[in-house]
Parts: C-alpha cells; sequence; structure tokens
C-alpha cells in the first residue's frame, strides 16, 4: 500500500480525466453510467486520503514531486493539509449528485455533457493538492476550459452572453496572477540564484512591504484580483449571477459548491503566505468590501424574480462572510471562514438541484409562477426547507457554526465590520423566507402546478447527502474544525510575524 500513499494525490487528479476518455468512447445510452462510476471511485479513494490523513499535523501529506519544467525551475509537487482535504471531500462528493442529478436533464450531447464535467473535476483536485505556483495557475486555467463549454452548449438562451463575460473576468485575473508569480519567482532567482516557483521556497523571497506601491503591495493586489473574482467578492461579481442563472443544473452547482472556494483557498494557499505584510496594508480594504458584499448581495436577492437568480446573489453575500473570516486575522474567524466554504459548498449546491429539479418540470424559474407546492409536492417542499434553513444559518445546521465564528471573529478585530456583517444574517433569513413562503405556501394558483409529481427516488438519492450534511456538521462540527485547525494556525502564524505591530513589540523586548 506504500506505492498508493506515493500516488494517491496523482490518482485522484487524474482518474477522472482517464473516465472522461473512457465516457467519450462509450455508447451514449451508457456514458452517463459510466460517468457515475467513475466519480463513485474517486470519491472512495478520496475516502482513502481522509483515512490515512493525520489531523493533528499542520504539514503537507502524501507529498509527491518530479521535474516538470526544469528550465523555469517549474516541478510537478503535490500535497495535502487540514484546508485542501475537506474542499477535495466536498469535490468528489459533490461530483457523483451532480452526475446523478443530471440523468434526466440532459437533452444533447449528452457523452460530451459528462466529459466536460470529469474534465473539470481534474482541474480543480490539481489545483487544491499543487504546491508549486505554476502548477497551481495551471489547473486554475484548466478548470476554466469545461465551466466555458458546460454553460456554453447546454446553457440558457442567454448563454453566449454569460460564457463570454465569465471567461473574459477570470482570464483578466488570471494573466495578473501569472505575472505576479513570474516576478516573484525572477526576485527570488536574485537572491539565491536558484529559480523555482515552488510555494514554500518563494515564501522565503525578501519583498519591499512600505505600502501599497511596495512589492509585496502590488503583488498581493494582484492576486488578490484574481482570487477577489472566483469568490466573487463586490464590485467582481457581477459574471456570477449571469453565469448561474444561464448554466444548466450541474454548472450552477459546481460553480457554487466548488470553483467560487478557489478564491478563498487561494487566499490562504498563495497571498497570504507569500505576501503576509500586505495582508495587514489590505485587511481594512477586505473588511469593507467583504461587508458590502454580504449585504448587497442579500438586498438584490430579497428584490429578484427569478428563483435562480435570487440563490444566485446568495452566493455573492454568503461569500462575503468567507472573506470577512480570512481577513478578522485571528484563529476564530480563520476557522468560521474555512468552515463556511464547506458549509456553502453544501447549502447552495442543494438550492441549485432544487431549482433545477422545479424548473424540469415547470420550466420556468419565475417566483410569480408557483405558489402552494407544498400541497402537492411535500417531499420537495420539505427539502427546500432544510435547504433554506441551512442556508439562513439556523442553529442546528451547518450555517451556523461558519457564521457565527466569523462573526466572532470579525468583532474582535473590527466592531463595526461585525454590526454590518450582523445584519446579513437578518437580511438572509427575510429573502430566503419570503422566497420559501410564495412558492411553498397559499393556494394552488396555476393550473400546471396541481398536477406537479413529487421527487422522485433518483432525486431523493441525489438530495439525501447534502440534507444529511447539513444537520451532521451542524451538530458535530468539532472534527472538521480541529483538522483544519493546524494549517490555519501555521498560517496565521506567518502572517502575524509580520504585523507592524508584532515586529516592534518584539523589537522592544529585544532592547
Amino acid at each position: 500500500m506504500l506505492g498508493l500513499d506515493n500516488s494517491l494525490l496523482s490518482i485522484l487528479i487524474f482518474l477522472p480525466l482517464l473516465g472522461a476518455l473512457l465516457v467519450a468512447i462509450t455508447s451514449k445510452q451508457f456514458a452517463k453510467h459510466a460517468a457515475l462510476v467513475v466519480s463513485l471511485v474517486v470519491f472512495l479513494l478520496s475516502l482513502v486520503l481522509w483515512k490515512r490523513f493525520d489531523p493533528a499535523s499542520a504539514e503537507y501529506q502524501m507529498m509527491e514531486s518530479a521535474e516538470w519544467i526544469k528550465v523555469l525551475g517549474v516541478k510537478y509537487a503535490l500535497g495535502v493539509d487540514g484546508i485542501s482535504l475537506w474542499l477535495t471531500l466536498l469535490t468528489t462528493g459533490l461530483m457523483p449528485i451532480v452526475i446523478l442529478g443530471s440523468y434526466n436533464s440532459v437533452e444533447k450531447r449528452e457523452p460530451q455533457f459528462y466529459v466536460f464535467l470529469l474534465a473539470l473535476q481534474t482541474g480543480m483536485l490539481g489545483a487544491f493538492f499543487a504546491l508549486d505556483a505554476f502548477l497551481f495557475y495551471t489547473f486554475w486555467e484548466v478548470m476554466l476550459i469545461p465551466m466555458y463549454f458546460l454553460i456554453g452548449i447546454w446553457g440558457g438562451k442567454e448563454r453566449i452572453f454569460a460564457t463570454m463575460k465569465f471567461f473574459v473576468y477570470t482570464m483578466v485575473g488570471s494573466l495578473l496572477m501569472l505575472v505576479a508569480i513570474f516576478y516573484v519567482a525572477f526576485r527570488h532567482f536574485q537572491q539565491t540564484q536558484v529559480l523555482t516557483t515552488s510555494i514554500t521556497e518563494l515564501m522565503n523571497t525578501t519583498l519591499t512591504s512600505n505600502g501599497y506601491t511596495s512589492e509585496q503591495g502590488l503583488l498581493f493586489l494582484a492576486f488578490s484580483v484574481a482570487f477577489a473574482i472566483k469568490v466573487p467578492l463586490f464590485p467582481l461579481h457581477t459574471w456570477l449571477p449571469d453565469a448561474h442563472v444561464q448554466a444548466p443544473t450541474a454548472g450552477s452547482v459546481i460553480l457554487a459548491g466548488v470553483l467560487l472556494k478557489m478564491g478563498g483557498y487561494g487566499f490562504l494557499r498563495l497571498a497570504f503566505p507569500l505576501f503576509p505584510a500586505a495582508v495587514h496594508l489590505y485587511q481594512p480594504i477586505f473588511l469593507a468590501l467583504g461587508s458590502i458584499a454580504i449585504v448587497y448581495g442579500a438586498l438584490v436577492a430579497m428584490v429578484q424574480p427569478d428563483l435562480k437568480k435570487l440563490v444566485a446573489y446568495s452566493s455573492v453575500s454568503h461569500m462575503g462572510y468567507v472573506i470577512l473570516g480570512l481577513f478578522s486575522l485571528n484563529m476564530i474567524g480563520l476557522n468560521g471562514s474555512a468552515y463556511q466554504m464547506l458549509n456553502h459548498g453544501i447549502s447552495t449546491p442543494a438550492l441549485f438541484l432544487l431549482v433545477g429539479m422545479i424548473y424540469e418540470r415547470r420550466h420556468t424559474k419565475e417566483i410569480s409562477e408557483f405558489g402552494g407546492l407544498a400541497k402537492v409536492m411535500p417531499l420537495f417542499a420539505i427539502a427546500f426547507m432544510i435547504a433554506t434553513l441551512s442556508s439562513v444559518a439556523l442553529p442546528g445546521t451547518n450555517g451556523f457554526i461558519g457564521e457565527f465564528l466569523i462573526l466572532m471573529g470579525t468583532w474582535q478585530t473590527n466592531r463595526l465590520a461585525g454590526l454590518v456583517a450582523g445584519t446579513g444574517v437578518i437580511f438572509g433569513a427575510v429573502y430566503m423566507l419570503w422566497a420559501y413562503q410564495r412558492v411553498m405556501f397559499g393556494p394552488v394558483v396555476k393550473p400546471e402546478n396541481e398536477k406537479l409529481k413529487d421527487l422522485s427516488l433518483r432525486e431523493v438519492t441525489v438530495l439525501a447527502p447534502l440534507l444529511v450534511a447539513v444537520f451532521v456538521m451542524g451538530v458535530m462540527p468539532t472534527g472538521i474544525l480541529r483538522s483544519m485547525e493546524p494549517s490555519l494556525k501555521k498560517i496565521l502564524t506567518r502572517v502575524e510575524s509580520a504585523n507592524p505591530v508584532h515586529t516592534a513589540q518584539v523589537a522592544i523586548k529585544k532592547e
């Protein structure tokens, strides 16, 4: 089994891609079944990874390294820590759900649809495991291609506009990140005569840090734009509602469940460790932007007539909490932020799946077209209620743990930001519960709604893991939080060491 340990991460990354090739040559009749089997095998392998992971360690585990582009010092370097472990399990767990949930919704080019889904999984897992900055960038770009086609081919009427907007936004951020990576590598080479793009080695590069126009200030900004677009953070969020509304259900689920987490993960994996002094410089700005995103996303969601667009804007609001937690720069906030990324990857995909299920029946997402669905679709109403309560962070659900920790951590750092963010909890309850009331309660006014079929066994199977996770993570968060804490503490220690106040206190003690 030693051989599996030495290559488990590579197997997890490239098995979905090999599965995509298998699906591509499989007959149309069996394509979705083959894709489901591949995704289940990948999920089982990720459980092996979880089983062999040491939760008490802050170091990278199951590392792999090989020469890749020697002339640039680029290595194929992989590893997993407590943060990437749980995002990996989220990714591998969502993919079978997405594939099974798409069984009856793909009307054209069915094999190609599943090929792109599996190829997308390769990019996502590669980004979570990459320990080389250029390798991270490569997988970051790989993710863009399958999602581009998923929206562009299987999306709605305005899919081309949404696809181009998604592509342009992401590419601009990506190019800024690439330039920043090579600049840091160049400065590292100047100082050590060693050419490398290893994240851990680049952390030893000495960069000026006295202001926004210093090296750290500008480089952190370049990385931050790329990650803020992916989050997406106000005011760089405008691509997301269009992408969500036009994307097929599977695309929306993966986009909300995993791709948005790449922004938060990127801050933790690259921006914070590489430019710790700049984190303190930009902290007030990101606390302000995170607070604005929470309230803005909630208020815009409140007035949406389209149910899917309402859920899309809720993502803007909920991911604002992730940014707040990150830039609180204390362990409570960081723990809450990491946990919130997982929470959002459970509740919002459940909501998108439910919206997709009702869309398959009615071919509309307009809230005004519904009403009284609880009478004709009681199972659907129950499932939607659980996902809604998770989204509004009801105590006992997963959403409560993340948001409570973030608000506590933010309050310790900046009480104004914490107060503004706290109003987002109220607004979130308003728009979600109001939408639920309009869709589920009241008389069945539309004749088309009177004979709607309730959830099928397949749809219950699709939703059940997510709905169970809502309560399991809500009442038993300790195991996940404890396994992420060592890695988060290591990052926070490095950031705090560059805090001007901390540096001044150390100097005084030495004197």
